[in-house]
């Protein structure tokens, strides 16, 4: 979708606000009816006329107000019109703050994001009937169990020797146990239980269990957590269905009782990532490659599963580090896939250039929880976001890999990733990527301060970051189309970098387990049996059916490391870097041989100093002597066609 094709509307809520028209209009997008006074009241005739002509000539639909998305939405639904718009919160990203006033550029970039088409979101499906385990180890257990009674189907499993005194009311079962093994998701839980034991019917001052077995099995929906020990489950807080607390804390049984209530029903989740199976690199032929997903996931969602990885989509949080940190594209995430990302970046700086943004544009990339609650604190209490500061909401920080953010530094605008004080989940993925971009760009001349990571919960810290003085000039800036695809987006936004860059560079070292890099070929080993070739999941090294030959692909090298394991000669051997004249020379070739032409019909086969080298290991072998002998070998120098045909018109056994 192109930044001139939507139908814009944009309000100044009752004179609070003064949006920049002409800053609109020089962009593409001119507010149809002018800037309206109450577009969700007295101008709401100029939202029939938009949504019309939208319809009409098949465009997309703008509106630049977000307080009242909700009412927008629950209009069109109520008309039937099958039409998603975008929105602009104008308040909070642009208008309320001190540089209101030079805003319009802003505005115009996020006009232009709103105006790209987001893909349809794909969901998996929890469905809890309400059966609840609740481990405890006292009686807050009880109480907890005693609230929900009526509503959930509970069932409370105690610690042993945990002190707990019945009720006559309680109508729901007590058992004795210790949870030895935990797996699953809200509606789907199976946990294993050993020393398991029903309590006694009708106790009187304490419960009575007999003697407990081990291996017990318990399917439930919901599992509440109070026994303050260890959590069943890593990043506990992200597995859906598990609800887990402090049992010393003041009202956490009333808190608990409040969330678990809801646990009820059908909940529908969004499908985080996908995998190509063809692209990953994990494994092949049982030799280790690539485990950078596995290694990341901090839900244990990624599991190896043969030559590919495999994805548990409902234990999945979509922190997208798996997707960042895939070299090849394999894992893509899809709230919104890479290639719609990459547009929708493209699309604002374009967008504020041409309203006439002549500030060094700031790409600040928030997450939809800390980040965004953050800068509309700013909004509403501070100064809000400068006027060359362009917020860009992303589900998780997590998700950007070194593909956007190579793409966003290389259509000119620095990158600033705000995220909380204490994250919600390790950053590590995300630290990795901004090193790697670190030893890309620092050898081409740019600064550190064009890519920031900012951790903190202060809006005040904020606003102070953001308007410090820039002390460079405003670097150069491409206007490449970006590929769909992670792994040319990534080799593109680079390419495009050092071509721009103040110091371009031929050839960047970069550290063991970047994603780039040479496969080094010590021909004197090397006997072209393409095992390589074969193994290789990126198609970096292949081979060339008409001669001896291998052949290399540098900038499609991920570095798995497959083929320097596979190499029966070890003969390979690797050496992670950005070799920018190697990305512009497809199908290198790093080896070749004279073929061993059959001397029954000419073909070329083998090579010829494979051949001659077997010849010379038998020669002198008591089988390949005498006149059978020099027939065999005489076997050696035919291809297989002509060798299968000699062997049956001489009546001769071929393996002998």
């Amino acid at each position: 979708m192109t930044r001139h094709s939507a139908c814009s509307l944009t309000c100044n809520c009752l004179g609070s606000l003064m949006p920049d028209a002409a800053a609109l209009s020089r962009a593409g997008f001119a507010p149809m009816g002018g800037v309206a006074t109450e577009l969700c009241g007295e101008d709401l005739n100029l939202v029939s006329d938009a949504v019309g002509a939208a319809l009409q000539e098949g465009r997309e639909l703008v509106i630049g107000c977000r307080r009242k998305e909700s009412f927008f939405r629950d209009l069109l639904a109520g008309s039937e019109i099958d039409l998603n718009p975008g929105f602009v919160d104008v308040h909070a990203h642009a208008l309320w703050s001190d540089e209101a006033a030079e805003a319009g550029p802003k505005l115009a970039a996020l006009h232009a994001k709103a105006a790209i088409e987001l893909p349809p979101v794909t969901t998996v499906s929890y469905d809890s009937q309400g059966v609840t385990l609740i481990l405890g180890r006292d009686d807050r257990a009880l109480e907890l169990a005693r609230a929900l009674q009526g509503q959930l189907d509970v069932t409370v499993l105690l610690q042993p020797g945990a002190e707990a005194v019945p009720r006559s009311t309680d109508a729901f079962p007590v058992a004795q146990g210790l949870v030895k093994k935990a797996e699953g998701w809200l509606g789907g839980f199976k946990l294993v239980i050993d020393a398991y034991s029903l309590a006694h019917p009708a106790p009187r001052s304490g419960y009575g269990f007999g003697e407990g077995r081990d291996g017990a099995v318990s399917n439930c929906d919901l599992v509440i957590d109070l026994t303050g020990g260890a959590p069943l489950f890593s990043a506990h807080d992200l597995r859906p269905g598990y609800l887990r607390d402090d049992p010393a804390r003041p009202g956490v049984v009333a808190e608990l009782a409040l969330k678990a209530a809801g646990h009820i029903g059908t909940f529908d989740k969004e499908r985080f990532v996908s995998l190509n199976p063809g692209l990953c690199a994990h494994s092949r032929n049982r030799i280790s490659g690539c485990s950078n997903c596995v290694d990341l996931c901090p839900t244990g969602a990624i599991t190896p599963g043969g030559d590919v990885v495999s994805i548990d989509p409902m234990i999945c949080a979509g922190c997208g580090q798996c997707a960042a940190a895939c070299p090849g594209g394999a894992i893509s995430y899809d709230l919104p896939p890479v290639g719609t990302l990459a547009e929708q970046l493209r699309a604002m700086l374009t967008a504020y250039e041409t309203a006439g943004g002549t500030a060094q544009p700031v790409i600040l990339f928030a997450d939809s929880k800390h980040g965004m609650a953050l800068i509309e604190l700013s909004a509403r209490l501070g100064r809000g976001l400068p006027a060359h500061v362009l917020p860009f909401e992303v589900n998780e920080l997590t998700r950007l890999g070194p593909d956007t953010l190579a793409a966003t530094l290389a259509w000119g605008a620095d990158v600033v990733l705000l995220a909380p004080e204490r994250p919600g989940h390790p950053l590590d993925g995300l630290q990795a990527t901004l090193r790697l971009i670190g030893d890309l760009t620092g050898p081409m001349g740019y600064g550190a301060e064009r890519l920031v990571l900012l951790q903190t919960d202060d809006p005040e810290v904020l606003e102070s970051h953001l308007r410090q003085p820039r002390g460079s000039a405003r670097p150069a800036a491409s206007r490449f189309l970006p590929p769909s695809d992670k792994r040319g987006l990534m080799t593109t936004a680079l390419t495009e970098l050092n071509r721009l860059a103040p110091a371009s560079q031929s050839l960047v070292p970069l550290a063991k387990g970047a994603p780039f890099g040479a496969v080094v070929l010590d021909t004197s080993a090397c006997t072209l049996c393409m095992a390589c070739a074969g193994a290789c999941p990126a198609g970096a090294l292949i081979d060339n059916p008409e001669t001896p030959m291998l052949r290399f692909t540098e900038s499609a090298c991920l570095q798995c490391g497959i083929c320097e394991a596979t190499c029966p000669e070890k003969a390979i051997s690797l050496t992670p870097q950005a070799d920018f004249t190697a990305w512009d020379q497809p199908k290198r070739v790093l080896h070749e041989e004279e073929p061993f032409c059959c001397t029954g019909c000419g073909k070329g086969f083998g090579t010829r100093s494979g051949i001659e080298r077997i010849m010379a290991k038998l020669e002198g072998h008591w089988m390949f002597t005498g006149a059978r002998g020099n027939t065999g070998i005489s076997m050696l120098t035919l291809c297989e066609d002509c060798r299968v045909k000699r062997a049956a018109e001489a009546g001769f056994e071929a393996h002998h």
